[in-house]
This record gives structure tokens, sequence and C-alpha cells, in this order.
């Protein structure tokens, strides 16, 4: 990035946590801090990002701006999420001010880092958008309906995708603006208006926390992190 380009993120928090037994995973604890504020912190440290918006249900919008107010934030404001996804993000990129860069990420992938934010900026210079993502390890099948098996898919072409997304602004804003098929990432709406999409190396204890034992997997890799910086001092 040079210093005249501005990145704005988008974080997606909207989500129901309908898997999570009643726990609300954005303020689940996860090494002593929700995992909400563990994902803002990331990129409120991260000198490339200018301004950041968090889309969160409405239900939680004045308990998150409590929240906000005794974290030193300076970069940080939230908005409502939609019903889905991708409506959040619509919500959430209707406020970001006028930048280059857009990076989007889920609010339930608290192990994020700096370092994949920056790789990403870097690799979507090359086409205007770049996804983290890593190699299928399991055996993938396709079935019908009738969970019969129709095809094994070849392990070698096939790629889980995370977030960070990284877009450049006049990009993903038209795709948001054209492309009204429901989609389960930003890249799906950038690829139908035709623009190639990169991947990167993604990590893979960069997990989405969407069940109770998604948190108890998310703690332990938490505290291996702790452990392996302790060690590094």
């Amino acid at each position: 990035m040079t210093s005249q380009e501005q990145v704005g993120a988008v974080i997606a928090a909207a989500g129901s946590s309908e898997r999570m037994g009643g726990v609300d995973k954005m303020f689940a604890p996860l090494g002593e801090k929700p995992v909400l504020v563990r994902v803002i912190d990331t990129f409120q440290n991260c000198r490339l990002i200018d301004q950041i918006v968090v889309a969160v249900n409405k239900s939680i919008l004045d308990k998150c701006r409590q929240l906000a107010a005794g974290q030193g934030w300076n970069k940080v404001i939230f908005c409502e999420g939609g019903k889905r996804r991708q409506d959040s993000v619509a919500s959430a990129l209707s406020q970001i001010q006028p930048c280059q860069w857009v990076v989007i990420h889920d609010g339930a992938r608290p192990l994020v880092t700096e370092a994949l934010i920056k790789q990403g900026l870097a690799e979507a210079r090359a086409t205007g958008a770049a996804v983290a993502a890593v190699p299928v390890t399991d055996t993938i099948k396709a079935a019908g309906g009738d969970r019969l098996v129709q095809e094994t898919l070849s392990r070698g072409r096939l790629w889980a995708v995370q977030t960070p997304q990284v877009f450049r602004a006049d990009i993903i804003n038209k795709a948001y603006r054209r492309i009204k098929a429901e989609v389960t990432d930003d890249a799906a709406l950038v690829e139908q208006l035709g623009h190639k999409v990169r991947l990167y190396p993604g990590a893979y204890d960069n997990i989405k926390i969407t069940t109770p034992d998604d948190l108890t997997l998310a703690e332990i890799l938490w505290q291996r992190r702790e452990n392996a910086y302790r060690h590094r001092q």
C-alpha cells in the first residue's frame, strides 16, 4: 500500500449464533477477552487499516458501542447488520468512507493475524481481489439429494476459503450493487462480475467459530499462540 491509499475494513458480526447452544459467540470469552474484541483488536492494531465498520445484530448494537468506549479504538464504528451475511456486509460498505481498498472479515474468525491482512492487501494488487484459503485435506465427494456419490473430486484443485477477503473498493461496491444472488462469501459476487480472484495462503488455525466445540478449539489454539509468543520473548 502507498501512503496515499486508504484501506477500510468490514467485519461481519451479525450472525444469530443459533448453533452455539444459547451463547452469543461474539461475546464468548477467548483468552479472557470476547471473541469480537479479539477480532477488532487485530484490525485496530494493523497500521495499514484506516477505518473499521463492524456490522452487528440490532439486539447488541448498544452493547457493542458501550464496549467500544472502554477499548480505546479510534478507527471503529458499528452499524446494524442484516438478515443474511451479505446484507450485513452491504450495510457496512454503505458506512465506509471513500477508500481504495476494502478488507472483509468474519467476526467469528478471532485468530486472524495482521500478517494475513497485510498479505491479502499485497496479493490483491495483481487482480483487484484476493482471498485467504487453505488446501483441502479431506477427500471430497459430490452427491445428490439421495446421498449417493456422483463423483470424487480431485483434491489438488480444491481450496477451503476463509477471510480476510480483500478487494479494490470500486470492484466490491459494484459487485454488491449489481449482483443480487445469494452467496456464502464476497468473492462469489466478484466472480459473477467476471473479475479474477486470487487465492493466497490462509492458515489452518484461522478457524470460524460456529459451535461450542469450535470455541473450545479456538481457546486451545489461542493459548498455544500465546505460549509461543512468551517463549520468543
